[in-house]
């Protein structure tokens, strides 16, 4: 996310200074809602006059509207502002077989949402979801939409923001972000699936005040998002925490990437169903969420095939565990409905790969069905809000970029 670049002399100008208060109090007032300008002046260390000027441009752009009137033992009532929620981002999120489209509004809220086959056809693919977006928009006229954010299954070039790396969409390189940018003239932000669930558990989650965490989507495949520091690692071509591709076993199974015995060949939701059917259980085609279904009622083949998924999940994430020592690890996968029974598992995995002290927590996502979906509303939204971690200011206290500056 945003650093500071000691090798670049130019000097930061007011206008640097007026964008990163503006950011400073989207994110105070996207987080303590409703909240007053003399609140917003103390919190942020601005001056009353500077938070004034920033919240009157906020009002005019309408992202930020007058709320109710605050109460006081005496002197004038101050007006509480809060995010307009008629403020809304189109997201995307694209899997390999099922495909959602999805309004919601700045406060992650989700308003609307409709699924489609995902099809292995990118520019047919494109038409489809902006048939889809269209009608979205066309459903919400009161709605005043800000760009569009798509999570992909995949690895995007940080530059052109083409899908380059997508080994289970099946799909060739395709400029995906220009198609629907010309078809729908929106701007469109692209990100890898799991750091888009690293963006929603930041934005919208209970990892707010972390410094570290890594998050694992576990679906077709196994996606890795890191946030190191309060940012979000990215690696020289974009493809930092491509763990699932990571070869554990050179003799094991065809991987979708065109290695063997991957990471994601073994703890994926696919691997658990080849455990499942390599029992002898012959029940014609089978799909993951049967198989849930199966261990929830507590069929033995079934929940035997899934322990073998936790554990192949939980050995996995050994090698994050003692290379980066996350502070947490936060599980999206459909599997998470069975954490009672699988969450052990997992975590005594992860336990043995601890060098020094204590585990990291390992917990599943708040709303794993959602976390992709919030994540690129947050990716939308950090080009007004900034793309620093929203907690910065507040997890410090002591913190003033630009105090001094004028609005």
């Amino acid at each position: 996310m945003r650093r500071i670049n000691f090798t670049n002399t130019e000097v930061a100008s007011s206008g640097t200074a007026r964008d990163i208060n503006r950011g400073v109090l989207l994110n105070l007032i996207r987080r303590r809602q409703p909240i007053s300008r003399a609140d917003l002046a103390r919190i942020s260390g601005l001056q009353r006059s500077t938070v004034s000027l920033i919240t009157e441009q906020l009002i005019q752009e309408k992202w930020v509207v007058n709320g109710a009137l605050g109460r006081l033992p005496r002197g004038r009532r101050p007006t509480f502002l809060r995010l307009n929620d008629r403020r809304a981002i189109l997201v995307a999120d694209l899997r390999p077989n099922q495909t959602t489209v999805a309004v919601a509004d700045v406060n992650g809220k989700f308003i609307s949402q409709e699924g489609m086959p995902t099809i292995d056809h990118p520019a047919k693919m494109a038409s489809r979801l902006v048939a889809s977006i269209k009608h979205q928009i066309a459903s919400h006229p009161e709605l005043l939409f800000e760009g569009i954010g798509i999570s992909v299954p995949g690895r995007t070039d940080d530059k052109t923001q083409r899908i380059v790396f997508a080994p289970n969409l099946k799909w060739p390189d395709y400029n995906l972000k220009e198609a629907i940018e010309e078809a729908t003239g929106m701007a469109v932000e692209m990100e890898n699936a799991a750091n888009a669930c690293v963006l929603a558990e930041v934005w919208f989650g209970r990892s707010e005040v972390s410094r570290d965490l890594v998050v694992v989507t576990v679906s077709e495949g196994i996606g890795t998002g890191i946030f190191l520091n309060h940012h979000l690692a990215r690696g020289f071509n974009g493809m930092t925490g491509e763990f699932g591709h990571v070869p554990l076993d050179p003799h094991g199974p065809e991987c979708s990437c065109g290695g063997r015995g991957c990471w994601e060949v073994f703890a994926s939701n696919r691997a658990a169903l080849r455990y499942y059917n390599e029992s002898g259980t012959d029940i014609g085609t089978l799909e993951f969420q049967d198989l849930l279904m199966l261990g929830e009622a507590e069929d033995p083949l079934a929940l035997r095939a899934l322990d073998k998924m936790a554990h192949a999940v939980g050995r996995g994430m050994r090698m994050f565990v003692a290379g980066l020592a996350p502070e947490q690890i936060v599980i999206v996968g459909e599997f998470t409905r069975l954490w009672s029974r699988l969450g052990p598992i997992i975590e005594a995995e992860v336990a043995r790969a601890v060098l020094v002290g204590k585990p990291p927590i390992v917990r599943p996502a708040e709303d794993p069905r959602m976390a992709r979906l919030r994540g690129t509303v947050a990716l939308v939204l950090q080009k007004h809000f900034g793309a620093f971690a929203p907690t910065d200011f507040e997890t410090s206290g002591k913190r003033r970029l630009a105090s001094g500056a004028s609005a």
